[in-house]
Formats: C-alpha cells, sequence, structure tokens
C-alpha cells in the first residue's frame, strides 16, 4: 500500500496499459481519476473501481480540457500527487509517411501524443506544488530511437526530450518527471496496428521472445511513482523484452 492517501491521475485509462496502471494504484491504496476522451469506457473503469476512483472526460490536447482535469481531481480529493502520461492516438492511427501524412491530421496528432503530456503537466504542477512535490511519468516509447516510425516515432522523440527538460524546471517545485518506453505489447491497440503475420518475426527480433503485456509496464511505472524512486528524474527507462539496446 505505497499510495495510500496519495492521488493520482492517469490519462487513456480506459483499457488497455493505462486501465493496468490506474487498476495498479488503486490496489495500493491511491485515489485514482481516470482521466479518458471515450466516456463510456472511462465511467466503466470508474464504476468498477467504486470508492477512490473518479472519471472526467478528458481531451488531453486541449489545455482548457487538462485544467478542468486537474480542478476536477483537486475538488475531488484536495489534492494531486501523480501524473501518468498515458494518453495516445495509436491503435486508430492512420497509416502514412511523414512525406505524406495530411498536415490537418499530423497537428492534432501531435498535440495528444505528444503535447498533451505537456499540457497535462502544466496543469497539474501547481496543485502537485501546494501539495509539497509530487512525480509524473510520461508514456514514450521504444519507436523514439528506431527512426522508422514515422510521426508517431517524432511525437515518441518529442516525449523523451519533454521528459528531460520538464524534470529540470519542476525539480524546483519538488516534482520528479520520467518516462518509460514501452517495446511491443499485446493489447488490442497494437493488434491493430500490427497484423497477426508480423508479430512472430517481431517477437523473435526481442532478446526475451514474447510480447509484452500490460502488466509487465506496471511495476516500472509504480516504481518511478513511488519514494524508492526519490533521486531519479528526467530518464526514459526502456521495458522492452531487450527490443533496444542502449550502450
Amino acid at each position: 500500500m505505497r499510495f495510500t492517501d496519495k492521488v493520482s491521475i492517469v490519462t487513456g485509462a480506459g483499457g488497455g496499459i493505462g486501465e493496468a496502471y490506474a487498476r495498479a494504484l488503486h490496489a495500493e491504496g491511491a485515489s485514482v481519476v481516470i482521466a479518458e476522451l471515450n466516456e463510456e469506457a472511462g465511467q466503466k473503469i470508474a464504476d468498477d473501481l467504486g470508492e477512490r476512483a473518479l472519471f472526467v472526460h478528458t481531451d488531453v490536447g486541449d489545455p482548457s480540457s487538462t485544467d478542468a482535469m486537474a480542478a476536477a481531481t483537486t475538488a475531488a480529493f484536495g489534492r494531486i500527487d501523480h501524473l501518468v502520461n498515458n494518453a495516445a492516438i495509436f491503435g486508430d492511427m492512420e497509416l502514412a509517411g511523414m512525406t505524406n501524412v495530411d498536415y490537418d491530421y499530423l497537428d492534432t496528432f501531435l498535440k495528444v501524443n505528444m503535447l498533451g503530456a505537456l499540457y497535462c503537466s502544466r496543469s497539474v504542477m501547481g496543485a502537485m506544488h501546494q501539495g509539497g512535490g509530487g512525480a509524473i511519468v510520461n508514456q514514450s516509447s521504444t519507436a523514439a530511437w528506431m527512426g522508422i516510425s514515422g510521426f508517431y516515432g517524432l511525437a515518441k522523440a518529442g516525449v523523451n526530450f519533454l521528459t528531460s527538460s520538464l524534470a529540470h524546471e519542476m525539480a524546483h517545485f519538488n516534482i520528479r518527471v520520467n518516462a518509460i518506453a514501452p517495446g511491443p505489447t499485446d493489447t488490442a491497440a497494437m493488434n491493430k496496428q500490427v497484423p497477426e503475420a508480423f508479430q512472430d518475426p517481431l517477437v523473435q527480433s526481442l532478446a526475451i521472445k514474447r510480447l509484452g503485456t500490460p502488466a509487465d509496464h506496471v511495476g516500472p511505472v509504480l516504481f518511478l511513482l513511488s519514494d524508492d524512486a526519490g533521486w531519479m528524474t528526467g530518464h526514459v527507462m526502456a521495458v522492452d523484452g531487450g527490443q533496444i539496446t542502449r550502450i
């Protein structure tokens, strides 16, 4: 029960990896805000968790919506201790390259997948500071280092830079900022993007010969949010079965 009396916001927690984060935080004592664009999915998770859980309709690509998310959280629970910037466009992502992606779509995509982490972080930093500090974990991806993932990789590379930059700026408010970079993970979203025929070659390219699961990412995120990581900030932790090796 590392997070008793703490208040955690998880964006995009209506399913997949975000849902796993929200459930794990709640199980360890935190009050959890399900900040989700899909009202039906978000409300279902909040209802399932019951006490100490709240659904807040949130569009992370809209700063006014992320401000409202923070305000609803403090109104309900009085403080904000943790933020997990998990929300992203992925499962329904358009298939296009950098040279032919529609500019309007690219603008929307980057607002959600990259700037959304900035908007949410800025929205919660005041409440975190007033409460004595906090911890933020951004959801990056191994795509940030692969150079072949088009505008998705571009967004995640931006998240990595954002993590380092915010870590230095927010340290003055006793707020730590780290990120995890999941490798290929068995979720409904990934199964939409990667047909089954391509999954075995992908698995064979990993050091650990299996797809990840949402549960594989829970431990690292909870560690980064906890006091056990109290002297860690500005880091991007790859959780990827050995897909990316950095020396």
